[in-house]
C-alpha cells in the first residue's frame, strides 16, 4: 500500500460483452458510491469482449465525457476466463477491484471492501452467503465449491466469483503468472496473502441475459479440477486396480460355484453383457478425465497471448 499522507488510486475492472444495458448503470452506481469516498482517485476500465449489441458505443460515448473512464477494446471474444484476468493486470491501481458488469456484484460494496483493505488485508474477496437466482442452480454451485475444494491441493475460496480487491502486490505477482488460461479463483488462494471476505446477497440480473452457458460452466468446472488437484488421476489408478482385483475374485467365485454345481450351474450371457458395459463406462469415464488433463496441458503449452487488444482508450490521459 502506498503511504497515509499520499491520495490512494483505487482500479475498478469492469469485464463485459454485450452489456449495453447496464454499463452505463454500473458507470452511475460506481461514481456516487466513489463520489462518497473523496480520499482516493478512482478509474473504471471497462474491458470489452467484441460486443455486438452497441455496447462498443456506449463505452465510447462514457470514455468521452469522463476520463477516469478507460475501455480497452479486444479484437474478438477470448471469453469469460482470459479478458478478466487480462483486464486485471492492465490496471495501475494501489488497490484494484473486479466487478462484474452485469450488477450482480453490488457497487455499493466497495466502501466495505476499502475499509477491509485500509485494516491491512491484501486480498478482500466477496462471496455469496445468499442468491435470489433459482434455489437449484445455487445449490448446485455451492455443491461443486464443495467438491472442488476438497479436490483441491490447496484450501480455494468458495462461493466466490471473483469480485473483490486485490492489493498492487497481489496484481504485481499476477502479472507475473505465465498462464494463457489462468483459474484466477485459484490463483488468489494460491498467492496467500492476508484474506478477508465479505458476505453478500448476490441480486437477479435485471437486463438481458446471462453469456454463461452449460458449455461456459463446465469449462469452468474442468479448469479448476485440473489446474489444482491430481485426485481425478489418482482415483482412475486406484479404481482400474480396485475392478481388476474385483473381477478376479468375481471369476474364481464363478470357477467354484461351476466346480462344486457342474450339472446345473449355467452362468448365461447376462454378467459377460452387463461386466461389459460396466467397464468399458469406466474406461471411458477415465479416459476423459485423463482428457481434460491433457487439453489442460496443450492449452499451457501453446502459450498463446491472454487477449489482442485492438484499441484502448483514455489510457494516455491523466483523470
Amino acid at each position: 500500500m502506498t503511504h497515509p499522507s499520499v491520495t490512494k488510486r483505487i482500479s475498478i475492472v469492469a469485464p463485459c460483452f454485450n452489456e449495453l444495458d447496464n454499463v452505463l448503470e454500473l458507470y452511475d452506481r460506481i461514481k456516487k458510491v466513489m463520489g462518497l469516498l473523496p480520499q482516493y482517485q478512482y478509474e473504471i476500465i471497462y474491458i470489452d469482449n467484441a460486443s455486438t449489441d452497441g455496447t462498443e458505443q456506449q463505452l465510447r460515448e462514457l470514455a468521452a465525457k469522463d476520463k477516469n473512464v478507460k475501455v480497452i477494446l479486444n479484437s474478438r471474444n477470448f471469453g469469460h476466463i482470459r479478458s478478466p484476468f487480462h483486464g486485471l493486470i492492465q490496471a495501475n491501481g494501489d488497490a484494484v477491484i473486479g466487478i462484474a458488469t452485469d450488477l450482480q456484484d453490488p457497487p455499493e460494496l466497495l466502501p466495505e471492501l476499502l475499509k477491509k483493505w485500509e485494516e491491512g488485508n491484501q486480498i478482500v474477496v466477496g462471496y455469496k452467503e445468499k442468491s435470489e437466482e433459482a434455489f437449484a442452480f445455487f445449490f448446485i454451485r455451492r455443491a461443486y465449491y464443495w467438491v472442488v475444494s476438497r479436490l483441491s491441493d490447496l484450501p480455494l475460496f468458495q462461493n466466490c466469483t471473483g469480485f473483490g480487491l486485490y492489493d498492487r502486490r497481489v496484481v504485481d505477482v499476477l502479472k507475473t503468472v505465465d498462464d494463457p488460461y489462468p483459474y484466477f479463483r485459484g490463483l488468489i488462494a494460491e498467492i496467500g496473502f492476508r484474506v478477508a471476505r465479505i458476505p453478500y446477497t448476490q441480486p437477479l440480473r435485471k437486463r438481458a441475459i446471462t453469456k454463461n452457458n452449460f458449455y461456459t460452466l463446465y469449462d469452468l468446472a474442468m479448469l479448476g479440477i485440473t489446474s489444482y488437484s491430481k485426485i481425478p488421476l489418482r482415483l482412475a489408478a486406484m479404481l482400474g486396480f480396485a475392478m481388476s482385483f474385483l473381477s478376479l475374485l468375481t471369476g474364481l467365485g464363478y470357477l467354484v460355484y461351476k466346480l462344486l454345481y457342474w450339472n446345473e450351474f449355467k452362468a448365461g450371457i447376462a454378467p459377460v453383457v452387463v461386466g461389459l458395459f460396466l467397464l468399458s463406462s469406466v474406461q471411458l469415464f477415465f479416459i476423459g478425465v485423463i482428457g481434460e488433463y491433457i487439453g489442460s496441458i496443450h492449452t499451457k503449452v501453446t502459450n498463446r497471448p491472454l487477449v489482442i487488444e485492438r484499441e484502448r482508450i483514455n489510457f494516455d490521459d491523466s483523470p
